[in-house]
């Protein structure tokens, strides 16, 4: 398996409501979702309570959870990284200079988050860049807002373009793992068409692998990328492997269900 994060209770919940649309499911769902892992109901019902209670999902009182807050921010980001939207280039870069001065830890843990959400990449401490390709939705705005008090931004013309991306970002590895990961999908993907739901747990792990690594995508102007960039196909095999994911867990949730919200 190539995702190999360790996964808590927590880790569970919130991936199955994070895959979900709205994200937002009934107790009784997510105690057999978290059977699928060996997680005991109680685990479950205790965590989504500490989910509650830390601001991370509320629950009505009809019993269902719903994402909130942060998580709720990182599901709209995460089908933001699957469209994979961007722009026509104009061979412009977005630069931002940190301003120099004393700032809190908590300020420059933000500021580099910010930066990772904006998928800016630091060239020197302080000095970020990335081509100018992407639009300006909700989220990068408000990335934008959160770095705005401590950096100065500039469109600059690097002489290299090619080579400041092959700096910047490690491209070679991120389309290795892809292609490792297109793999294992294909392999799975046998298995949840054929109704196996022993691979039910195994791909979960591997949705959550497929996801991160497009949060990982610098997602880079055609002109900067080898034509062999495996981007693309990545999203389209996830495409597929996701819907025949959603399919088999759907009809093996419903298959436990005992008589509604608990």
């Amino acid at each position: 398996m190539v995702a190999d994060r360790p996964l808590t209770t927590r880790s569970v919940l919130a991936s199955t409501l994070l895959g979900t649309h709205p994200p937002r499911m009934p107790a009784p769902a997510l105690v057999r979702a978290g059977a699928l892992f060996g997680l005991e109901e109680g685990a479950v019902r205790t965590a989504l309570s500490r989910m509650v209670a830390a601001g991370d999902a509320t629950r009505d009182d009809d019993g269902w959870y719903e994402l909130t807050g942060e998580l709720a921010e990182r599901q709209r980001r995460q089908e933001a990284s699957r469209s994979a939207t961007t722009l026509e280039w104009s061979g412009a870069w977005t630069q931002a200079v940190v301003e120099p001065g004393g700032r809190s830890a908590a300020d420059r843990a933000a500021l580099r988050r910010a930066m990772g959400r904006l998928r800016m990449a630091e060239l020197r401490d302080g000095v970020w860049l990335r081509p100018d390709n992407l639009p300006m939705d909700d989220d990068r705005t408000e990335s934008r807002s959160v770095v705005a008090p401590f950096t100065r931004w500039f469109r600059v013309h690097p002489d290299d373009d090619a080579d400041l991306a092959t700096r910047l970002w490690d491209l070679p590895s991120w389309g290795e793992h892809a292609v490792d990961l297109r793999r294992e999908m294909a392999r799975l993907l046998e298995r949840l068409d054929a109704g196996d739901v022993d691979a039910l747990a195994p791909g979960f792990v591997l949705s959550a692998a497929v996801l991160r690594h497009f949060n990982a995508d610098p997602l880079l102007p055609r002109e900067l990328l080898d034509r062999r960039w495996p981007g693309d196909a990545l999203r389209a095999d996830y495409k597929r492997y996701d819907r025949a994911y959603r399919d088999l867990l759907a009809g093996w949730l419903r298959s436990g269900e005992r008589g509604g919200p608990q």
